[in-house]
Formats: C-alpha cells, sequence, structure tokens
C-alpha cells in the first residue's frame, strides 16, 4: 500500500482558475518523491492538496489507506508536516526552543517528552546550542533547519516540502539538501516540490513532472531527463551536466550513449570517449 496516493485530482481556485487537471499518483513508503514544475505550473497546490491544507475540487486522497476526507485534521498533520517555502510564514514565537515545542506541546505530549524531542530534533539539524536563540536573529539559512526541526518534533512518516533550497546560497543548499537525504534514508518520506533540477539526480529516488496542472512524465531521474524537449515544454531544463552531453552530441558529432545528469556518470562518459 502506497503511503501517499492521489485519485483523479481536480482543483479549481474561487476565482475559477483550474489549477489541478486529473492528478493520480501515488508514493511509496520511505521514497524521497520530487514534484518538478515552472511557477505556476500547481506544484505548490498539489502539495496542499496532498497534505490536507487544500481539499479537492473533484477526486480523492489518502494518506496510509485513509481518505483525507474522514481524517480529522490534527491526525493528518501529526503524520504528515510541511516545510513552507517561506520560514517567516512557519516561525512565530520568540525563541527556537518554544517555536519548536508548540507541536508536541499541541499534541497533548508530556513536558518531559516535548523537552526530549526539542532537543533530538535540534540535534538532528545539528544545532544542538540554538535553543534559546531569538527567531529573529537567525540566518535564512538557519530560520529553514529550525523549520525542518519543528515538523521533526512532531515524529511524521512523511514531511512535505516547497522548496525548501529557495534563496540559500550553494553551501546552504548542500547542507538541506544532505540533511533531508539523511532523514529520508531513516525512514522518513520525502515529497519536495521545486523547479532545481539539479538536485534531481543528486538526491531523488523519482520525479513528477507539472506542467499546466497536469503530469506530463513521472519516473527515475535518468528516465525524465532522457527527453529533452519533454523538459522543455515543462519550461525547466536539464540538468547543466546533461545538457553539456546533449550539446556535445547534437553540435559536436561525439558518440554520446545516453545524458550523464551526475560528476560521476560524467567522468565515465569521457573516459569512454577518450
Amino acid at each position: 500500500m502506497p503511503i501517499i496516493k492521489a485519485e483523479g485530482v481536480h482543483f479549481n481556485y474561487p476565482d475559477g482558475t483550474n489549477a489541478l487537471k486529473e492528478i493520480s499518483l501515488s508514493v511509496k513508503r520511505g521514497e524521497f518523491v520530487g514534484i518538478l514544475g515552472a511557477n505556476g505550473s500547481g506544484k505548490t497546490t498539489l502539495l496542499k492538496i496532498l497534505n490536507g491544507l487544500l481539499k479537492p475540487s473533484q477526486g480523492n486522497v489518502y494518506l496510509k489507506g485513509e481518505n483525507l476526507k474522514s481524517i480529522d485534521k490534527n491526525k493528518i498533520f501529526t503524520k504528515a508536516c510541511t516545510v513552507f517555502q517561506n520560514s517567516d510564514d512557519q516561525l512565530f514565537s520568540p525563541t527556537v526552543r518554544e517555536d519548536i515545542a508548540f507541536g508536541p506541546t499541541n499534541m497533548g505530549l508530556s513536558k518531559q517528552e516535548v523537552e526530549k524531542r526539542v532537543y533530538d530534533s535540534l540535534a538532528l539539524v545539528e544545532m544542538p546550542e540554538f535553543g534559546e536563540k531569538a527567531i529573529h536573529n537567525l540566518s535564512f539559512g538557519q530560520k529553514k533547519r529550525i523549520c525542518l526541526a519543528g515538523v521533526l518534533a512532531m515524529g511524521p512518516e512523511v514531511i512535505f516540502l516547497d522548496e525548501p533550497t529557495a534563496a540559500l546560497d550553494p553551501i546552504g543548499v548542500s547542507v538541506i539538501m544532505h540533511l533531508l537525504k539523511k532523514l529520508n534514508k531513516e525512514g522518513v518520506t520525502m515529497v519536495m516540490a521545486t523547479h532545481s533540477v539539479d538536485l534531481v539526480p543528486l538526491f531523488l529516488d523519482r520525479a513528477i513532472i507539472l506542467s499546466n496542472g497536469e503530469i506530463i512524465r513521472e519516473g527515475a531521474p535518468e528516465k525524465i531527463f532522457s527527453d529533452p524537449d519533454i523538459i522543455r515544454v515543462a519550461k525547466l531544463r536539464l540538468p547543466r551536466i546533461g545538457h553539456l552531453f546533449e550539446i556535445l552530441k547534437k553540435k559536436d558529432g561525439y558518440d554520446v550513449g545516453y545524458l550523464p545528469l551526475t560528476i560521476g556518470e560524467a567522468r565515465m562518459e569521457i573516459k569512454n570517449l577518450l
């Protein structure tokens, strides 16, 4: 049984905008799945449908086999939590400790258990000494990690992430993505909306490409990037290394058997060509 499943989902905004059309997908327990698409493709709307923040205009979404329409929202949010794109929309308490403690406290946990979860979640995001820090004194990247810690303190089985690397510098992107992958390997299912295609072959198991509210391609990274024309229809691009080898093949006449997507794959292909 997939941990998340959507069947025939449509969503219309009050102004009549048809944001999602006939979306059907499933996510296995323990997967790291990306939802790719340009701005306005429906990524964030789909995340909000999958995590129960929005109700589909048509169709159904299931979490561990239960229809979200029949599950109490508080119960949903203890199983599936979301890290939003803008950290300032998620952080509201004066200090880091208070912010992380908010979710577990509202779950009715004991003071001792809440304190343990705060400590453990800060340790997981490698910020154990930040408990008493004021939220407004944190850097943008630190806020991202504290948002993740607040979600981890809830003990979710699924974490939804909306552009978790947006506006981060290269080191910040690397820190966040390696942290997410580490948590994923420990059993947390990840569903990430992004348009950062270079991250996909490095960290994701599978990707779903949205264009104008519809799924136009899905599969492992090597599958979805094997057709550059489809990628460009979605107003995306190939990962930089894949694009380089596409140019070598089309413009320079090199016999490239497939498009490498990572430095390791590119190194092997270059050695073969030489």
